[in-house]
């Protein structure tokens, strides 16, 4: 089995978001953006995925410039496309199209020599679903400090 050298996580997803199904999709980078991912210098904490066209694209994915780059260096905040099977983007504008539903990136990883992005169909929480889950996890520490005890 090939293990997974995951790179960034998107922080704030579990704690924003119900997530309903994931997906994994490929990313179009150039060779620089590539270099800055393997030295880890990348940022998914605002970026959300959108269907235009029948593509998918993500959004506000940060992606600083290579330091040894050169004039190849391409703009941080580019869109980017994704690579994604044509019948999957059908079934994903179907899911999108209910009230609430977004697609937001969890985490970036190297799957053998292909940069990988783990894709999230989520639904927003609301505040008090959010306090929800910190009691819930505030308890189950308590209890482990407990029975560490």
């Amino acid at each position: 089995m090939v293990e997974r050298k995951i790179i960034a996580n998107n922080p704030k997803a579990r704690h924003d978001y119900f997530i309903d199904d994931t997906l994994e999709c490929g990313i179009v980078l150039v060779g620089t953006e590539v270099k800055s991912i393997r030295a880890g210098k990348v940022n998914l904490k605002d970026s959300f995925a959108m269907i235009k066209n029948g593509e998918l694209f993500i959004h506000q994915m940060h992606i600083s410039p290579y330091e040894q780059g050169n004039i190849n260096n391409k703009d941080p905040m580019r869109t980017r496309k994704l690579l994604i099977h044509k019948k999957e983007i059908q079934k994903l504008i179907g899911m999108i199209q209910q009230k609430g539903v977004t697609l937001i990136p969890l985490s970036i990883y190297f799957d053998r020599n292909h940069v990988k992005l783990e894709l999230a169909i989520a639904r927003g929480k609301k505040l008090y679903d959010k306090r929800q889950d910190m009691a819930k996890k505030d308890a189950n520490r308590r209890i482990l400090q407990h029975l560490d005890k």
